[in-house]
C-alpha cells in the first residue's frame, strides 16, 4: 500500500510541476536591444559608453559561421570542418572550427536559398537579412547567426623580429604585445618600429603621419611616448628595424 501511495505521489509531482523540466520561452527575442542598453547603463553608469564604443564585428573572408533556424536546425548547404593532416598546408596554421566558411567571393551557401553575400555585414544584419529570405519558405523563421571562428582579422610583422609572419588578431593586442608574441627583437634590431595602417581613425591622427607611426622601444621603456603603444588593427603592417 505504501508503495502504491508513493507511486501516486510521484505521478502527481510530474503532472503538477511540468515547468521544472520543460518550460521554454516562445518569444523570438527574450530581451530587446533597448532593454539591454538600459540595464547595462544602470549597472555601469558613465562607463557604459566607453566599454561599448567598439563597432560590432563585421564578417570577412575566411570567417566560419553557423546559421540555424529554430525548429529546423542547421541551414548550411555543407559543413566545412578540420582538414585531415595530409591536407594541411602552410596556409592552415590552426585548427579550423566546424561551420560555413565565407569564401573568397564573399558568399556562403545555405539550404533552399543558395549562395548569399555576407562580407561586410554584422551578425545582426545578416540574421535580419536571412530572415527576409527564409520567410519565403518558413513561417516567421527565427534565424540565429553565430561566429564560430574569425579568420579575416590579421596583421603582418616583419624585419628584425624572431618570428616574422602573418598572425590572426583574435583579441585586442597592443604593439608591445605583438612584439612579445613574435619572440622579441633579433640581435641586429635597432628597436625602432614602423606601423603602416591603411585607414587611420580620427582619434589616432596625431600619432600617425602619412598613415605611418614610429615607435621607439627605448623611449617606451623609459616611460616616454606611452600613447604610441597602440592597439593593433586588422591589416596593420609592423616593420621592425
Amino acid at each position: 500500500m505504501n508503495k502504491l501511495a508513493s507511486l501516486f505521489s510521484l505521478l502527481l509531482f510530474f503532472i503538477s510541476a511540468p515547468s521544472v523540466f520543460g518550460a521554454q520561452s516562445t518569444a523570438d527575442v527574450s530581451a530587446s536591444d533597448e532593454l539591454k542598453k538600459s540595464v547595462r547603463a544602470d549597472i555601469l553608469g558613465s562607463r557604459a559608453d566607453i566599454l561599448t564604443s567598439q563597432e560590432e564585428y563585421r564578417i570577412g573572408h575566411g570567417d566560419i559561421l553557423s546559421v540555424s533556424i529554430y525548429g529546423e536546425g542547421n541551414m548550411a548547404a555543407s559543413i566545412i570542418g578540420e582538414p585531415r593532416v595530409s591536407q594541411r598546408t602552410a596556409d592552415s596554421p590552426r585548427r579550423r572550427a566546424n561551420g560555413i566558411m565565407v569564401m573568397m567571393d564573399g558568399r556562403i551557401s545555405l539550404k533552399h536559398i543558395g549562395d548569399v553575400e555576407v562580407v561586410g555585414l554584422t551578425l545582426t544584419e545578416l540574421a535580419d537579412y536571412l530572415k527576409k529570405l527564409f520567410v519565403t519558405i518558413y513561417d516567421d523563421p527565427i534565424v540565429t547567426v553565430t561566429l564560430e571562428q574569425s579568420n579575416s582579422l590579421r596583421y603582418t610583422i616583419m624585419g628584425n623580429i624572431a618570428q616574422p609572419g602573418i598572425f590572426f588578431l583574435d583579441y585586442p593586442l597592443t604593439l608591445i604585445q605583438s612584439l612579445a608574441r613574435s619572440g622579441g627583437f633579433t640581435e641586429w634590431a635597432d628597436k625602432e618600429i614602423t606601423v603602416v595602417r591603411d585607414h587611420v581613425g580620427t582619434t589616432e591622427t596625431q600619432l600617425f603621419k602619412n598613415n605611418t607611426l614610429t615607435f621607439v622601444y627605448d623611449d617606451f621603456i623609459s616611460g616616454k611616448n606611452l600613447e604610441r603603444n597602440i592597439f593593433i588593427s586588422s591589416g596593420d603592417i609592423i616593420i621592425v628595424h
